[in-house]
């Protein structure tokens, strides 16, 4: 019995062995287009998932499987870069990532630039052109680098405009389209100066683009992520809140070891004045940093400190907690070189603020001073502080009065 047994157990794996070969095979005849296998879905969503839940150990091998059995196809080196953009996003004052996200988009469009040579249909490589001048771009304009930036701007449009009318990677397709209108028409309003620049593109449609963008967050597989992570950015733009806020909690929840949408999740649900989901999305991500998790780092603990600041100095009225967050703030905020941030500047005239009510002026002054030498002078913080300092002011006379009497 036992000896029929491992028989038919041999049989089963031999049948099966072969017709993974078979459907392998099957599939690399059926599909034109690798974005469209199921099966490279299927193998490739753990991945993604993993990606953007910040295990990049677990996606990074199955990226290299898939760069194995695809060696000359672009999306395996799309995916690595994506990968290294993601460990650029929590901070992107970071460079130490750069190179390598420039390599692997540079390979994207080299392997690209080969299928679409050689491939009757040119939609899929001409997506992978534009995905990966899209992101040459995007990481040259956090650089400041501007000129780049609108070279690659402009090759990522015209392979955009290449693969259009694709019914299959419609989806896909909406994201550049999306990112495009809105920012074509919001960067002129906030940047002035790069005007110039966006004489040689389109005009866009920052509405147009939103819907775009939804549309993609719904229902794209690849590039859902990245529309849902502009629009978590677009809505706060819009002033639009409660948007914000439903969608950075959900993806938190999708992914909640990701630094960034945890730290939206917590931005969103203070500012929304949600007070026990901000303290403890805070309290979470502080936690992440002191065990030393990736991407966990200044920029999101900046954030989380100030929130539970502000909530203990003007919820729980625990001033001493208060003040230990504050400094705490100011911590990671030198730590990120972030002097300029509205957190570092509120922070220092809060403290002033609970010197003040704790008479200790001396310190208080300190404070407001500081506040008033190094913040912008038309920030309501330079105005608080210079209010504050004359506050202090008539304190101090009056308790000269009181003293005299």
């Amino acid at each position: 019995m036992k000896k029929n047994l491992l028989v038919l157990i041999g049989l089963f794996l031999t049948l099966t062995a072969r017709a993974q070969v078979y459907s392998l095979a099957e599939f690399d005849k059926k599909y034109d287009m690798l974005m469209k296998r199921p099966d490279v879905q299927i193998e490739s969503a753990e991945a993604i998932n993993n990606l953007y839940n910040y295990k990049f150990y677990e996606a990074d091998k199955e990226f290299r499987w898939l760069k194995m059995r695809y060696p000359d196809h672009p999306m395996p080196y799309f995916l690595m870069a994506l990968a290294e953009w993601w460990k650029i996003v929590p901070n992107t004052e970071n460079t130490d990532f750069d190179d390598k996200c420039l390599a692997y988009l540079d390979t994207t469009i080299t392997k690209a630039e080969k299928l679409y040579d050689d491939k009757e249909n040119k939609v899929e490589p001409a997506f992978f052109l534009a995905a990966g001048y899209g992101f040459k771009g995007r990481l040259y304009s956090e650089r400041k680098k501007w000129a780049k930036a609108t070279w690659a701007g402009k090759n990522a449009l015209k392979y955009f405009d290449k693969c259009k009318g694709n019914g299959d990677l419609t989806p896909e397709l909406l994201f550049g389209d999306g990112l495009f209108n809105y920012y074509a028409q919001w960067i002129p309003k906030n940047y002035p100066a790069l005007k110039p620049i966006l004489m040689f593109f389109p005009k866009g449609n920052k509405a147009e683009g939103i819907r775009q963008l939804e549309k993609t967050a719904n229902n794209a597989f690849y590039t859902r992520t990245e529309a849902r992570y502009f629009l978590l950015q677009i809505y706060s733009m819009e002033n639009q809140y409660e948007k914000a806020y439903d969608l950075a909690k959900y993806m938190w929840q999708q992914y909640p070891d990701n630094p960034y949408f945890e730290r939206y999740y917590a931005r969103t649900a203070f500012v929304r004045g949600y007070s026990n989901e901000a303290t403890s999305a805070s309290n979470s991500i502080l936690s992440k940093i002191e065990r030393g998790m990736d991407g966990y780092e200044g920029v999101g603990g900046r954030t989380a400190a100030y929130i539970l600041a502000y909530n203990n100095q003007h919820y729980t009225r625990d001033l001493a907690k208060a003040k230990q967050y504050y400094l705490k703030t100011i911590e990671f905020a030198k730590q990120t070189n972030s002097y300029d941030a509205a957190y570092y500047w509120a922070s220092v005239l809060s403290l002033g603020k609970i010197a003040a009510a704790e008479k200790n002026y001396d310190q208080a002054q300190t404070y407001y001073k500081e506040v008033i030498d190094k913040a912008d002078r038309k920030s309501s913080q330079h105005k608080e502080a210079k209010d504050g300092l004359d506050s202090l002011k008539k304190l101090r006379r009056e308790e000269r009065r009181k003293a005299r009497k």
